[in-house]
């Protein structure tokens, strides 16, 4: 059986809450019903729903804008709404303004998420969810499936000082839970004076992956092409923070990584011996058409995960982390630009939550001293998800 999104259940069993309200939409192309066809097209066709704005968030409504690139406000060149970006030049930018929601009534979310913190798109729902309290306006969240499933946490909190786009709340790094059930997780925590309608999902559970819910996937973003590159996310993603390659500019991003003077054999190696479950790592050379080291092989490996269910992507991108440093293949190895607007926390402080990964990998901790406080943050944070969950 198909798992019906939020989007098939609001066109199923009728979209009583959008009738008579001038809707704005924050989507991207995830944003499609069982046929395929996008919810802008199914909204400005319906005499019943008045269509006036889309809110788009990083990589665009169109979802054609890389990493960190900043996209203009607009008009959609397909159906002609207007659309207000919600991933500009500055972060002040990625909350929308009353000017943008002058003209809805109700704001409607509609993108499919990786499970992920690091993945901005939920924290853009968040910032959206705010506005719309201060300005008097309803929030409704069609709900997709969290492509990880919904049953295994893993990775510490965020210490105060750290939250960020990558990051607005503290959670773990692979939080189990669907966008509609953050939405009812922050609206109830941070009291917001909101009208919030989460349309939910008929047949998923938590032990899914996405493979079992007879959905399309769409890319959700460039550099997410399939449900393997989700599964790896939730530790790879701190290769960012890193001046290795993520393996942008390939076909296989975040499940390739490496270097230059990466020794693929060596670091394989390595990782095997700290204890990598559900995985195997098999040695590579490739080169990324463009991003870090862009037109020049790369040692590395790939991640092909053989049990789903054992494998701890965030263990597994530490573990790449200790490995790779410790080969002492790039000399300035730690990312020290701007990340998501923040200069003054290096990138994969606000990636990691602290400064602890990085300064546990400096001072040559093995991996099981760098997961001793995971377990802590995890238990905490299965206690308080508990209340908002939506599917068992």
């Amino acid at each position: 059986m198909t798992v019906q999104t939020g989007l098939a259940r609001l066109l199923v069993d009728g979209a009583s809450i959008l009738e008579g309200r001038r809707i704005g939409l924050l989507c991207n192309p995830t944003a499609i019903d069982p046929d395929y066809t996008h919810a802008i097209e199914i909204f400005g066709h319906r005499p019943d729903l008045t269509l006036t704005a889309l809110f788009g968030p990083e990589h665009g409504v169109r979802g054609d804008a890389q990493d960190m690139i900043s996209v203009d406000t607009a008009r959609d060149q397909r159906s002609g709404v207007p659309v207000h970006s919600l991933y500009g030049h500055t972060a002040e930018s990625l909350t929308p303004t009353p000017e943008m929601l002058a003209d809805i009534d109700v704001l409607v979310y509609d993108v499919q998420d990786v499970g992920s913190r690091y993945y901005t798109f939920v924290w853009t729902m968040v910032l959206a969810m705010r506005a719309c309290a201060k300005a008097g306006k309803a929030f409704c969240v069609l709900d997709r499936p969290n492509p990880l499933g919904g049953k295994h946490v893993e990775g510490g909190g965020i210490a105060p000082g750290f939250e960020s786009f990558v990051g607005l709340v503290s959670c773990p790094n692979r939080h189990g839970l669907t966008a509609g059930e953050i939405a009812r997780w922050r609206h109830a925590v941070e009291k917001l004076d909101l009208e919030l309608a989460v349309i939910s999902m008929r047949g998923w559970q938590r032990d899914m992956l996405f493979e079992h819910t007879g959905l399309p996937w769409v890319m959700p973003s460039p550099n997410m092409p399939t449900t393997e590159t989700a599964m790896v996310y939730p530790g790879m993603c701190l290769v960012e923070g890193t001046e290795l390659s993520e393996a942008r500019g390939t076909t296989r991003p975040f499940e390739l990584s490496g270097a230059p003077a990466i020794d693929g054999h060596v670091l394989a190696a390595r990782m095997t011996a700290m204890g990598v479950p559900g995985a195997k790592l098999r040695p590579v050379v490739y080169t990324p058409t463009f991003h870090k080291h862009g037109n020049q092989p790369c040692g590395g490996i790939q991640i092909h995960v053989t049990n789903a269910d054992t494998f701890r992507p965030y263990r597994t991108g530490v573990a790449f982390l200790k490995a790779c440093f410790e080969q002492k293949a790039v000399p300035a190895f730690w990312r020290t630009h701007a990340y998501e607007f923040v200069d003054k926390i290096p990138a994969i402080d606000l990636l990691a939550g602290s400064a602890a990964l990085r300064e546990g990998i400096e001072a040559g901790a093995s991996l099981d001293d760098l997961a001793a406080r995971w377990p802590r943050d995890e238990g905490a944070f299965l206690d308080e998800r508990e209340e908002f969950l939506l599917y068992q």
